[in-house]
C-alpha cells in the first residue's frame, strides 16, 4: 500500500489546475500558495505560523512546502518529509527561491527516522487520511515529540458538508482516487488520537466560492449554496465542517 501511495503522489501535484505557470517557477508557487489560502482562509486563523520561532518543527507530508515555508518565515527550525520525491524536489525549490532553509527528505510518516523527543511540534495537514495506517502515523508523531510537545493534524470529516454535496451533485472529491483515502467521524478521530494527553478537535473549512469546477453545477454551488450555508449560525453547522483540525499535546 505504501508503494502505491508513493507512486500516486509522485505523479500528482496538489492544486496543479490552479496555475498556468511552469512547474517549479516562482509564479507557480505563488499561484498555489494564493489558491490554498483562498480555499483554506481559516488556516492562518487557527494555526499561528509565526508562533513557533526557535521550535523544532516537523511537517509530515510537506508536499511542495507551502505551509512549511510559512513556518520557516516565522522562525521555526523546520524539517519536512514526504513519500513523494516530486514533492521534496519542488519543496526544495520553493524554499530556496524564498531564501528559506529547511531539512527536506523522503520519509514515511508511519516509520519516522527520528529518535524519541526530537521535535517540539509535529504538523500534518491533510496527511493522515492518505496513509495506509493512520493510527500508526499518529503513534510515530507522538513518539518523536518532546514531553509537552504539540501536534496539529487535519483529516476529512465523514459527515462533512462537502462529502454530502459530492454525493448529491455527483461531483467527485479531489484526489478521491488516491489509494488508502479514508474519512473520519469526530469519534473515530478522537479515538485515534488517544496517545496524546490533551486533544481538542475543531471542525473547520466551510463553503467558499470554487474556481475548481465549471458548468451549471458550479453555478448553483457558487451562487446559491455557498451564501445560504454561510448564512446559517456557525454554531449550528460547525459539526459539518469538512476539515477536522486537531490540536494535541503530548
Amino acid at each position: 500500500m505504501i508503494n502505491d501511495i508513493q507512486r500516486y503522489w509522485n505523479e500528482r501535484i496538489h492544486d496543479l489546475e490552479m496555475t498556468s505557470h511552469p512547474v517549479g517557477s516562482p509564479e507557480f508557487f505563488a499561484d498555489l500558495d494564493a489558491y490554498r489560502f483562498e480555499k483554506l482562509h481559516y488556516l492562518p486563523q487557527v494555526v499561528d505560523f509565526d508562533g513557533f520561532a526557535g521550535k523544532r518543527l516537523l511537517e509530515v507530508g510537506c508536499g511542495i512546502g507551502t505551509d512549511l515555508s510559512r513556518f520557516a518565515k516565522g522562525g521555526a527550525i523546520c524539517t519536512g518529509i514526504d513519500l513523494s520525491q516530486t514533492a521534496i524536489d519542488l519543496a526544495s525549490r520553493n524554499l530556496a527561491q524564498q531564501g528559506l532553509s529547511a531539512t527536506l527528505k523522503i520519509g514515511n510518516g508511519e516509520a519516522l527516522a527520528f529518535g524519541e523527543g526530537t521535535f517540539d511540534v509535529v504538523y500534518g495537514h491533510g496527511v493522515l487520511q492518505y496513509t495506509a495506517d493512520a493510527a500508526q502515523m499518529v503513534r510515530e508523531c507522538h513518539r518523536v515529540l518532546v514531553p509537552g510537545g504539540r501536534a496539529i493534524f487535519m483529516v476529512y470529516n465523514r459527515f462533512g458538508w462537502l462529502n454530502f454535496m459530492s454525493k448529491l451533485m455527483g461531483v467527485g472529491l479531489e484526489h478521491a482516487d488516491a489509494p488508502g483515502l479514508r474519512k473520519f467521524s469526530i469519534g473515530d478521530y478522537r479515538r485515534m488520537l488517544a496517545p496524546f494527553g490533551e486533544v481538542r478537535i475543531v471542525p473547520e473549512r466551510f463553503p467558499v466560492v470554487s474556481r475548481l469546477h465549471k458548468g451549471w453545477k458550479a453555478t448553483v454551488y457558487n451562487s446559491m449554496f455557498v451564501g445560504t450555508f454561510n448564512a446559517l449560525p456557525r454554531s449550528l453547522v460547525r459539526p459539518l465542517g469538512w476539515h477536522l483540525m486537531a490540536f494535541c499535546t503530548k
